[in-house]
């Protein structure tokens, strides 16, 4: 896997190659000169000579040159060599200069492009422990989303950890800002997770992303059971305690370890990427009307129907073949991304 920077890193250590190849030619020459004039000349004379000559400058030789045999054959070799180690040095700086100064306002500027190209995407605010996690599953389910974090170099870290390149969509800023969910695309999104560190960070965030957007999904993360109440009349569509998961998990553990094995199993398996999704069935879907057997559901897209809610909002586990598909109505599904996403196709298909 590549790390973050990379491309600079490497750039550097070509920096470091050509001064050396550099350092090694100026005392090659002055060596040379040395042994040439048999004491004639100092070391520091020689080295003088030495550098002017792989330089082009030029000023003057050493004295007596021309009676010396080979100097100056020497300090021909000496300029052809040193044309292309100058050369080579002035062109590794330069790559430097544009891969870690102009490199990074371009990306900038291709990222703020493709943010404020991106609609009906997820807004994640905080990269950390929680945040993380939320960014790996959306990953998984290539779900288009932007993170907001003020961790500029945490979240490089994370982009080559997931990508393993800096392909990651993010706004560097503080969340609870207006500006800087504006600028994450807020107003386009379809749904924001508050992940940040503090409830009442959290909380921010919620009343600042609901104020810019009155229909967005809003899943705020607390840490305070008392907090709940206010991030929901603050305008979260719903809560995550990671305290509360964790302790149901715990007991889980204990009552049902297959079930919870089962579960780690799915979402560990990197090759299937099995999930539990829901597909809405549209308006004018081709299927609304017509018995559960008659979509090409299990043939076309290997996914497993486990449940459908209907359009009172109630739950019906296992559906029987006969059970009949109504629009508005979403289904419950269990099935690999590419399936799910062919399960979406077919259903919307007018």
């Amino acid at each position: 896997m590549r790390v973050p920077f990379a491309g600079v890193n490497t750039s550097l250590r070509r920096i470091a190659y050509a001064f050396g190849a550099l350092a090694a030619l100026v005392l090659i020459g002055a060596i040379a000169y040395f042994i040439l004039g048999h004491g004639r000349w100092t070391f520091y004379e020689c080295l003088y000579m030495t550098v002017i000559t792989i330089t082009t400058v030029g000023f003057a030789e050493l004295t007596n040159m021309r009676e010396v045999p080979g100097a100056r054959a020497l300090t021909v070799t000496l300029i052809l060599s040193g044309v292309g180690t100058i050369a080579y040095v002035q062109g590794n700086v330069t790559a430097l200069l544009v891969e870690g100064v102009i490199g990074q306002a371009l990306r900038r500027n291709r990222m703020r492009k493709a943010i404020e190209a991106l609609s009906n995407h997820i807004v994640v605010a905080g990269s950390g422990s929680t945040g993380k996690h939320v960014i790996e599953e959306l990953v998984v389910t290539k779900t288009p989303f932007v993170v907001i974090d003020k961790n500029k170099e945490h979240v490089d870290r994370l982009s080559f950890q997931l990508h393993g390149d800096d392909s990651l969509l993010y706004v560097i800023g503080d969340a609870t800002e207006d500006h800087v969910l504006i600028e994450a695309g807020v107003t386009r999104a379809r749904g924001v997770v508050a992940a940040l560190t503090h409830d009442k960070d959290n909380l921010y965030v919620t009343l600042s992303a609901r104020s810019l957007n009155a229909t967005a999904r809003i899943v705020a993360k607390v840490t305070e059971d008392e907090a709940a109440p206010k991030m929901l009349k603050a305008g979260a569509t719903s809560v995550v305690s990671p305290t509360m998961i964790g302790g149901l998990r715990m007991a889980s553990e204990l009552i049902r370890p297959e079930v919870n094995e089962f579960l780690d199993q799915m979402l560990r398996d990197k090759d299937k990427n099995l999930r539990l999704e829901e597909v809405p069935i549209p308006q004018g879907s081709p299927y609304a009307g017509h018995a559960l057997r008659e979509a090409p559901i299990r043939r076309d897209t290997k996914v497993l129907v486990v449940a459908v809610r209907d359009k009172n909002r109630e739950f019906v586990y296992n559906p029987e073949p006969e059970f009949l598909l109504e629009a508005g109505s979403t289904l419950i599904v269990l099935g690999d991304a590419e399936g799910v996403a062919k399960l979406r196709k077919i259903l919307a298909t007018t």
